[in-house]
């Protein structure tokens, strides 16, 4: 069995897009990656991303909001950063680098919050759907 592909997934807050991609990745692939998610301004984990991941059946509840500065850089093979409005923080090292640019759901107003945030999420899921068998992850 080839080693896990070792994922970051990769935005400002840390918060709800990273949280998600990295709670879906995690769903999806199984031992067949290792993920992590991160910031460069790290805040907590929106409980609105939580919320959404457990309407999957995902439990997010243990995750935390890291700072990117405090992810080796011999810990990734793949980085994939998920800004869109914003500039995307740096990772340094030599490692693959996507970039797929979504929407900030936290910005949402909060009566449109939950339905902003599972847009993003479903969109996510669909993206890492779509890698996961290019990459023979799925």
């Amino acid at each position: 069995m080839p080693a896990p592909l070792r994922l970051l997934f990769l935005c400002v807050a840390n918060s709800a897009r990273s949280q998600m991609a990295e709670g879906l990745a995690r769903h999806l692939f199984g031992d067949r990656a290792t993920v992590q998610s991160a910031g460069s301004a790290p805040t907590r984990v929106n409980p609105n991303a939580i919320a959404v991941l457990a309407e999957l059946g995902i439990d997010a509840t243990g995750h935390a909001s890291t700072l990117v500065d405090d992810i080796p850089s011999d810990s990734i093979d793949l980085v994939i950063t998920l800004c869109a409005e914003e500039v995307c923080p740096v990772y340094p090292g030599r490692v693959e680098r996507l970039h797929w640019p979504h929407p900030d759901p936290a910005g949402a107003p909060p009566d449109k919050a939950l339905e902003r945030f599972r847009e993003v999420r479903d969109m996510l899921r669909a993206r890492l759907g779509a890698f996961g068998r290019e990459r023979g992850l799925l």
